[in-house]
Order: structure tokens, then sequence, then C-alpha cells
């Protein structure tokens, strides 16, 4: 990764694929914890906040050389709840799963919307 990616677009179930590509490209590995961040993230927008929700994707190299991902879109009231889903539930393990591959997530409120972020460990 030279330098940070960001990339603004509608969040589409069509745009998730390209994303992933150029977030590849740009880290020049495939780096699979990232991208299935990348595609967890832009996921939960398209399922709870809706789609063509205008989002912003920020890849970095954080000033303690761990890879931050952030994904900021408008809504401010669409929380990120982690759920201990059944063995029978189709949804509900996303979270689970960035938590289980990055060192930390979270959310913060910029002045406008909200930004989840995770960390994960150099390299990608």
């Amino acid at each position: 990764m030279t330098g940070p990616l960001t990339l603004e677009l509608l969040a589409l179930p069509k745009a998730v694929p390209e994303v992933r590509r150029a977030v590849r490209e740009h880290l020049g590995a495939p780096c699979s914890e990232v991208l299935l961040c990348v595609t967890e993230l832009l996921t939960n927008v398209i399922d709870h906040v809706g789609e063509a929700t205008p989002v912003s994707v920020s890849l970095f190299r954080a000033p303690d050389g761990c890879t931050r991902l952030e994904v900021t879109d408008p809504d401010a009231h669409a929380w990120l709840i982690a759920r201990n889903p059944g063995e029978d539930d189709e949804t509900g393990r996303g979270l689970l799963l960035l938590d289980a591959v990055t060192r930390r997530w979270g959310v913060w409120l910029p002045p406008a919307g909200k930004t989840v972020w995770c960390e994960l460990p150099g390299g990608c």
C-alpha cells in the first residue's frame, strides 16, 4: 500500500465486488481479511441503511503500522449490534467475523452520519 485509498460510491450489491477489486489492487496482494471486512461493512450498509446509500470507503496505514479500513454512511442512527445467532440463523454472523479477524473495530460519529472502522495487523 503506497498511500491512502478513498472511494465514494453508492452502496449497491454490484459495488461490493468492484470495491473488493479496488482494495485488492491498491494493496497489491489478496489480503483476504481486509476483503472480508470491506465486504461485511458494505453489506451492512446495504442491508441496514438501504441500497443506494452514499458511502465513503477509506483504507490506509495507521501510524502504528496496522491497516485501517473505514466505511462512512449518512445514517447516525443505524447502529451495529453484534448478535449471538442460533445455528439455524442465516444472518447475524458478520460482526462476529469482523471481531475474529481484526485487532479491534468500532463506530464513531463524525459531523454527519457514522463511520465503522476496523484495524488489521500490518502486512496487508
